[in-house]
């Protein structure tokens, strides 16, 4: 029986970056900062200025996301060692899997990639100004903040796309990844704007965290394992 042929890596790319975006894509920090900030200015009954505020956190999310995923890309295939750090980071991918994991059953337990408790207070200042300055500098602290948490998946994308693309090709994949993974920030935004209470939200979000977390962890050791035998 003749062996089955394994499909080139260019042909499976753009399902795999759908794929870990859209898990990627479920971010319960971003989330909460989202709808503590809608909150706020659904209480001061203004949601024409609630959209445009939210618009531009999100806007800054996805710009924060998109050129540090640039940069780092660049870096990658700048010092000609991308098999070395392609390897790396699959191992990493897969470490980071586990730490999810157990973040998930294990919550508060050893060590914590979220946000730390100290700039907890700091997010919830510029939330309580509620103006597009505050939005811009929400999305950035919280880019920085997450990355360390959220970023094994996107790290493993961008060794990835190092070793199996062009730039160009990958700099067009890092522009549907952010899309996506931004993509329920803006379905958020738009439901609470046509009438779904962020309340409903913020309970459906604490719900969902541990299978969140969980979703993350299993997707980052697969895409670790898949990065190893290909």
């Amino acid at each position: 029986m003749p062996q089955e042929k394994i499909p080139p890596m260019s042909s499976i790319t753009l399902p795999l970056i759908i794929g870990t975006a859209a898990v990627d894509s479920i971010n319960p920090c971003a989330f909460a900062v989202l709808i503590f900030l809608i909150l706020y200015l659904m209480a001061v009954k203004d949601k024409k200025r609630m959209l445009v505020i939210g618009l531009v956190y999100v806007f800054i999310v996805y710009l924060a996301y998109f050129l540090a995923g640039l940069g780092l890309l660049s870096f990658i295939q700048s010092i000609h060692v991308t098999k070395f750090f392609y390897n790396f980071t699959a191992a990493l991918s897969i470490l980071l899997g586990l730490y999810s994991l157990k973040e998930a059953f294990w919550h508060g337990h050893g060590l914590s990639l979220g946000i730390p408790e100290s700039k907890k207070s700091l997010l919830q200042k510029f939330i309580k100004q509620a103006t597009i300055p505050a939005a811009v500098i929400l999305g950035l602290l919280v880019a920085l903040f997450e990355l360390p948490c959220t970023g094994g998946v996107y790290l493993a994308v961008l060794s990835l796309l190092a070793d199996k693309n062009t730039w160009w090709q990958a700099f067009g994949y890092l522009l549907i990844y952010n899309f996506i993974f931004v993509l329920p920030l803006l379905v958020i935004l738009l439901a609470v704007y046509f009438g779904l209470p962020p309340e409903k939200v913020e309970a459906w979000r604490q719900e969902k965290k541990k299978w969140m977390k969980l979703a993350i962890g299993a997707v980052l050791i697969v895409l670790g394992v898949v990065m190893l035998v290909i």
